[in-house]
């Protein structure tokens, strides 16, 4: 593995933990102001997340 490969590896890796971390604060805010459950989902990292997860899904339906 190149150099080029690893740092490009460990920027993704400290980006999914700072945006891991900040999904986990929105859940621990709602669960304190008891708010839906779903209330994480909708702020800015769960909407982040939510569109990773899906897209894989939306490069094989663009593919078919």
């Amino acid at each position: 593995m190149t150099v080029a490969v690893l740092i490009k590896a460990a920027a993704m890796l400290l980006a999914a933990g700072i945006i891991g971390n900040w999904f986990l604060s929105e859940v621990k805010k709602a669960k304190i102001e008891k708010k839906p459950w779903y209330t994480p989902y909708v702020s800015i990292p769960g909407l982040l997340i939510l569109l990773a997860l899906s897209l894989p899904v939306i490069a094989w339906l663009v593919q078919k």
